[in-house]
C-alpha cells in the first residue's frame, strides 16, 4: 500500500470514529530516506529510514486538542493506535477551554502534488563523491529519497504532496577551523555540476594551506555566497515576514512597515511554494498560493498570515503555517556573473559561510555573526590568503540596501540539511551578494 493510500484509509477510519458534532483535522508526515555519512573520504555510516506519523486535531465547537502517533501500515495496529489517541484527545477536550482564534478550512479543496522520482542510482552517486574526496579529507552527509505530506478532515477534504530530493552537504577539511563547505541539492543528479562544485572547493582548499591573514576591524567590500546569504535569510525569517510579528510590532522589518525604509530596487523576495518542496497546504486545511511576494523591488509588499492570525486580526489567511516563517524562499537574481566576481573586488573579503547569527538590534534589523570555514582575503581580483575568523555587525538595510553593489544572475538551490526527527522541506533559491562597506567589528 502506498503512503498516500495508507493515509487516506486512516482518514476514512477516523471519519467513522467521530462522535456527535466532532470534527477531525489530520496531518500525515512520512519519508523513505537513504542516509550516508562520510569522514576522511570514507563511508562511516549508511542506512535507510522509513517512518510515518499521523497527527490529529480533534475539534468540538471552539474547543480542540491535538496529538500524534506513529503508524506502520498494519491496519489492525494502526486502528488501535488511533483509537487510543482519540480516547486521549477526548479526555483532554473535557478540560480544554474554548479557543477564540480557532480557524480551519470548511471549503473542501482537494489537491494532489505528486513529485517526479528522478533520483540517481545511489551507488553511482557514492562513486562520484568518493572520487572527489580521493586524497582529501571529505566529511559530510548525503540524503535522498521520498518525502510525503498529507491532510484530511471530516468534511471530506484530501490533500497530498510528495517530492524526491537529494542533498549533499559536505566539506573538504584542512585543519583546525579551516575547511571548504559546499552544498549540492536537487532532484536529478548533474555530474557536471557536481564536478564544478568539487573543483571550485579543491581550488579554495589549496588556498587554505597558506598562512592565514588577520585584518583590522573596519568596513570592507565583500562577496557573500548563496550559502552565506542562507544564514542571513534564516535569521530574517524569525518573525520578519509573519502577520503576528507585524501586528505586535516585533518584526525586525518594522522600519520597512512603519518608517518607509527600503532595500535596493533589485531585491525581490518571495515565498515560492510552487518551486519549493514544502507542501502546498497546511495543518488546518488551507491551500497555499503558488507564490506570495514578500518584498518587491526593495519595498515590503505582503505578509504570511496563518489561520490563527487571520482570526485574531480580522484579515484573510494565505495558508501560512503557525510559525508564519517562509518555507520556500526565492530571491531574484541580478546581473553579475559569478565567474567574474573576483574581478569586481580589487580588494576585499570573500565569505563562503556565516554562523552564530543573531540580532544585535532587532528594530534596526541589525545582525551579528561570525565568518566560518573558508573566508578569503582578495587582492587585485585574486584570492590571496585565508582569513582568520571575524565578527560582523551589519543591518539588512545597508547589506541589501544602500551598500548593495550587485547580485549574481546565477542562484543556488539550497535544501535545509537538518534531519532532526525528519528531513526538512525548507528550501531557498538565492543569488550571491556583492556589498560595500560591510562592517567587521573584531
Amino acid at each position: 500500500m502506498t503512503m498516500q493510500n495508507h493515509f487516506y484509509e486512516l482518514a476514512d477510519y477516523l471519519a467513522g470514529r467521530m462522535h456527535g458534532g466532532e470534527i477531525f483535522l489530520a496531518s500525515f508526515d512520512g519519508e523513505q530516506s537513504d542516509f550516508i555519512r562520510f569522514n576522511h573520504s570514507k563511508i562511516r555510516q549508511a542506512g535507510s529510514v522509513e517512518q510515518r506519523y499521523i497527527g490529529v486535531d480533534l475539534v468540538s465547537g471552539q474547543r480542540h486538542a491535538a496529538g500524534s502517533t506513529t503508524v506502520s501500515g498494519d491496519a489492525a495496529q494502526d486502528h488501535a493506535r488511533l483509537d487510543a489517541l482519540l480516547a486521549d484527545l477526548r479526555e483532554k477536550l473535557a478540560a480544554t477551554p474554548e479557543d477564540p482564534y480557532l480557524l480551519y478550512a470548511t471549503d473542501v479543496k482537494n489537491t494532489k502534488q505528486p513529485g517526479k522520482d528522478e533520483l540517481p542510482d545511489r551507488q553511482a552517486v557514492l562513486d562520484k563523491i568518493l572520487a572527489a574526496g580521493s586524497g582529501r579529507d571529505l566529511v559530510g552527509i548525503y540524503a535522498q529519497g521520498g518525502i510525503f505530506k498529507g491532510f484530511a478532515n471530516s468534511l471530506g477534504q484530501r490533500n497530498w504532496s510528495s517530492c524526491y530530493p537529494f542533498n549533499l552537504d559536505w566539506s573538504f577539511y584542512h585543519e583546525k577551523d579551516k575547511a571548504v563547505k559546499t552544498n549540492y541539492a536537487g532532484f536529478a543528479w548533474d555530474g557536471a555540476e557536481f564536478e564544478r562544485k568539487a573543483a571550485s572547493a579543491v581550488e579554495q582548499l589549496e588556498v587554505l594551506k597558506k598562512p592565514a591573514k588577520t585584518i583590522k576591524p573596519g568596513e570592507y567590500r565583500v562577496y557573500i555566497t548563496p550559502a552565506g546569504l542562507h544564514e542571513v535569510m534564516m535569521t530574517l525569517r524569525w518573525g520578519g515576514f509573519g502577520a503576528r510579528s507585524h501586528h505586535t510590532k516585533t518584526t525586525p522589518l518594522i522600519k520597512m512597515i512603519e518608517a518607509g525604509a527600503t532595500l535596493d530596487p533589485s531585491v525581490t523576495i518571495s515565498e515560492n511554494t510552487r518551486e519549493g518542496i514544502a507542501a502546498n497546504f497546511q495543518g488546518q486545511g488551507f491551500i497555499k498560493p503558488g507564490k506570495v511576494t514578500l518584498i518587491e523591488n526593495g519595498r515590503y509588499r505582503d505578509t504570511l498570515v496563518s489561520p490563527r492570525s487571520a482570526k485574531e486580526y480580522g484579515i484573510e489567511t494565505n495558508g501560512a503555517s503557525g510559525g508564519e516563517g517562509p518555507e520556500s524562499i526565492d530571491m531574484a537574481g541580478g546581473s553579475l556573473n559569478t565567474q567574474e566576481i573576483l574581478g569586481k573586488f580589487d580588494t576585499g573579503v570573500y565569505i563562503n559561510q556565516l554562523w552564530y547569527m543573531n540580532y544585535s538590534d532587532t528594530v534596526a534589523c541589525r545582525m551579528t555573526g561570525m565568518t566560518r570555514f573558508a573566508t578569503f582575503w582578495v587582492e587585485n581580483g585574486s584570492i590571496a590568503a585565508p582569513l582568520n575568523v571575524m565578527r560582523f555587525d551589519e543591518t539588512i538595510y545597508r547589506m541589501l540596501g544602500e551598500n548593495l553593489a550587485g547580485l549574481t544572475a546565477e542562484r543556488d538551490f539550497l535544501i535545509d540539511a537538518h534531519s532532526y526527527g525528519a528531513r526538512s522541506t525548507l528550501t531557498m533559491r538565492l543569488p550571491g551578494v556583492l556589498a560595500d562597506n560591510f562592517r567587521f567589528t573584531l
